[in-house]
């Protein structure tokens, strides 16, 4: 024998011991629900987390028991995390903003023995409580309230329950393979899907989005998650804080750009994380109060394409770095990061402000391909445009109780989005696959038509979606909403396109509305648009 390495399983465990151990001072501050502000550190979560684990053994949890969560980012929240999951249980994370019918499917899909809510959450708790098949503990994230007493007489109190666990508790030992944590797909086509993600696969996803070529942390950075634990797992930043021992600043339900922005500036935010709709609030917050946010230095921007206009305001009004970045649930999230390469740092700012639109390149662990209609390889150059496919360390392989590969049959999963690739494997999502609007045969991108319009300052939100049409099967057209106080007209958005866009792609109609409907994770509901609005040309005569 020539010698050999220590092996030791790589466990969700072992990050809260990290932080505990060596970025103990290190301080988490928390908003709670009643809007004040609670500051611990990561030695009070790595005790705290212990001891509830103990605790949620005195139920009778066992290994590979779903323990749900229907929360915001705060301290609870996290060391529930490292309880249920180092406790070798499943932390299953619930979107509250999912229709009661699917919140219940997901409950019952999952066979969720216990859940753990903010008080926000309680009338969806009691509302479908008759319809929860297998939840046996309902735990109030809090001390003894007298409202959550009388409208759930049952319900245990997280203040108290923790108490119960033992000083002593020393994180159990099993397999990296063990599942650590669930979450659901938002579930826009038919009933969500379950995706399962284990100790190892989480493991190395935290490394990886780590990275300088990942979203770079450290323990110099101060980080406001902003994109909710319900999401994806917050896109894996509780985890990786911990790695690196970041100070974290969780925002709790307070997530209007006017919090946010008083959060970033007395907590010296440096990273913060969400998807467009909250960087547009925080944009009009910041521009409102006069505020420079000097301590932001990068902002991560993810789950649906972020337009030109935001990027280059962040750049050159707040001199922060927008790193664009695209995963999906299936994906643990992270599967490219905007980051240039060393050759890239002679561009003149044209052409590098170009490069940054696009979701970036793969990190080591992931892998990203085109396919056409018959899942045939497209080359990566930048111009062919076909399925994205991606697999890797951290990418779904089965559905979570489901039997049936989740993957083709060469072991790519197809994520549903259309995209080019180039030499570098820097990657663009052009659209989704049953968002691209298709006009006399010819494809249009609606995520470039969107850019431009909201590049307008009279433009709050827009959504570019295909309406039917006589002659050319379906023609673009704009769904508009108007930006506080500002009263652009459709010939001000259309006259925007001339010279960026080929003449036949120049949308036919801006349609003004109130409110664009969003999903649960904050992406716009283009199939409600197309309802509402897809035979507006044929109405109109065209």
């Amino acid at each position: 024998m020539l010698g050999s390495m220590m092996k030791k399983e790589l466990l969700i465990s072992d990050l809260i011991v990290h932080a505990g151990k060596y970025h103990a001072d290190t301080e988490i501050v928390s908003r709670e629900t009643t809007g004040a502000l609670h500051t611990n550190n990561w030695s009070d979560v790595a005790v705290r987390s212990r001891k509830l684990a103990s605790a949620l053994q005195t139920l009778g949890l066992q290994q590979g028991d779903r323990v749900a969560t229907l929360a915001w980012n705060n301290h609870r929240h996290l060391k529930i995390w490292f309880a249920v999951s180092g406790g070798g249980m499943v932390c299953h994370t619930l979107n509250p903003r999912l229709a009661p019918d699917q919140f219940i499917f997901i409950c019952n899909d999952a066979a969720d023995r216990a859940i753990f809510f903010d008080k926000t959450f309680m009338p969806l708790i009691t509302g479908t409580r008759a319809h929860l098949k297998t939840i046996e503990h309902f735990i109030f994230m809090g001390p003894r309230d007298a409202d959550v007493e009388a409208a759930l007489p049952e319900a245990l109190f997280y203040d108290e329950l923790i108490e119960k666990g033992a000083d002593d508790f020393e994180w159990p030992q099993f397999s990296e393979d063990t599942p650590c944590s669930l979450c659901y797909t938002s579930g826009t086509t038919g009933n969500p899907k379950g995706v399962l993600y284990t100790n190892r696969s989480t493991m190395i996803h935290t490394f990886a989005i780590s990275l300088p070529d990942g979203l770079s942390l450290s323990s110099e950075e101060t980080i406001l998650p902003v994109v909710p634990m319900f999401h994806a797992n917050a896109w894996g930043i509780p985890y990786a804080a911990a790695m690196t021992g970041a100070k974290l600043v969780m925002p709790g339900p307070m997530l209007d750009g006017d919090s946010l922005l008083r959060l970033i500036d007395s907590q010296k935010v440096t990273l913060a994380l969400g998807v467009p709709t909250i960087w547009m609030m925080l944009l009009a917050a910041a521009k409102k109060s006069g505020s420079k946010m000097d301590s932001l230095k990068r902002n991560v921007i993810g789950g649906s394409a972020a337009a030109p206009s935001m990027i280059a305001t962040f750049r050159d009004t707040y001199g922060c770095d927008t790193i664009h970045a695209w995963g999906m649930t299936e994906t643990s999230p992270l599967g490219t990061a905007n980051r240039p390469k060393g050759k890239h740092a002679d561009l003149d700012a044209d052409t590098m402000a170009l490069l940054r639109l696009g979701q970036g390149r793969p990190p080591f662990g992931i892998d990203i391909r085109i396919v056409d209609d018959r899942g045939n390889p497209l080359p990566h150059d930048g111009k062919a445009e076909g399925a994205l496919q991606c697999r890797g360390h951290w990418v779904v392989d089965t559905y979570f109780g489901k039997d049936a590969p989740a993957t083709t049959g060469d072991g790519w999963f197809d994520t549903g989005d259309v995209s080019t690739i180039d030499g570098d494997g820097f990657m663009v999502i052009r659209d989704r696959t049953k968002d691209i609007i298709k006009s006399g045969g010819e494809w249009i991108s609606s995520v470039d038509l969107e850019g431009i319009a909201v590049s307008h300052p009279g433009v709050a939100m827009a959504a570019a979606i295909g309406a039917v049409h006589p002659k050319w099967d379906e023609r673009p057209i704009i769904v508009a909403v108007k930006a506080e106080g500002a009263d652009p007209s459709q010939d001000d958005i259309l006259a925007l396109y001339e010279g960026k866009v080929a003449k036949w792609q120049i949308p036919d109609l801006v349609v003004f509305t109130d409110a664009i409907p969003l999903n649960a994770t904050g992406k716009m509901l283009k199939n409600k648009l197309r309802e509402q609005f897809g035979n507006v040309l044929i109405e109109k005569g065209a």
